[in-house]
């Protein structure tokens, strides 16, 4: 398992911590298939519940876009639908998720929230989902689904920030809660998930969440695979200084 991410299995509970902090917890490629080793292995060894969050002073910063003019648009694309795989991981597993979310969390790192069936982040915490900005079609019905398709045109049409309170308002958040409280809260979460039995649960997920993974994967493999996506990319980081 990469450094960039700590893993912690305890009786039927995973804990993930990403642990980037000196780059906000940006999701480097080796950061994503170390995330998505942990979630598909999660699968099968006996986990209920899956608690993500990460180390430092925010939770996930999104894209790691370090190096990117040296890559060549087939590394890109194909980093940005290994992140999309992670996401269908996520939001489909047949265990409760819970993301703990704090700090500015940006692109990406907004959609892995928005992908966990329990949503909880610190007041102070915001996001933003600018991927449209430079033509990237990722977590989009994810998020219409979450906060209704209205909201979530608003929201990505503009490309617009949205708080913490804002963020429960709309339901893109299920709780608020400070840090100090946690520990409490997975707690709350670890005794919840035991009380229907495995194929229980994952019944009931495949009966609640709308299966899109298809059309999800096809839309985002068209939006990257448009010629440009490089300069795309420069133009929106210079425009977005």
């Amino acid at each position: 398992m990469s450094e960039e991410l700590v893993r912690r299995h305890e009786g039927h509970v995973t804990h993930l911590t990403l642990n980037r902090p000196q780059k906000a917890n940006a999701l480097s490629a080796p950061l994503v298939e170390s995330m998505l080793n942990a979630v598909e292995y999660a699968y099968s060894d006996g986990t209920r519940l899956l608690v993500l969050e990460g180390a430092g002073a925010h939770f996930c910063a999104g894209f790691d876009f370090s190096g990117y003019l040296e890559a060549d648009e087939g590394e890109l694309a194909l980093r940005f639908i290994r992140i999309e795989t992670l996401l269908q991981s996520l939001h489909h597993a047949p265990f409760e998720t819970l993301a703990l979310a704090h700090g500015r969390n940006f692109g990406a790192g907004a959609d892995l929230v928005c992908a966990c069936s329990v949503r909880i982040a610190a007041p102070g915490a915001t996001f933003q989902m600018p991927g449209l900005k430079f033509g990237v079609v990722l977590g989009t019905r994810r998020l219409a689904n979450r906060i209704g398709a209205d909201a979530a045109r608003e929201i990505l049409s503009a490309s617009r920030a949205f708080d913490a309170e804002e963020a429960l308002r709309i339901r893109f958040l299920t709780r608020l809660a400070p840090q100090a409280e946690w520990p409490a809260i997975a707690a709350e979460a670890r005794a919840r998930c035991t009380q229907l039995s495995p194929i229980a649960v994952a019944g009931l997920r495949r009966q609640t969440v709308l299966d899109t993974r298809d059309e999800d994967m096809a839309a985002l493999a068209r939006s990257v695979s448009v010629p440009g996506l490089k300069e795309r990319i420069r133009l929106f980081r210079e425009t977005s200084r």
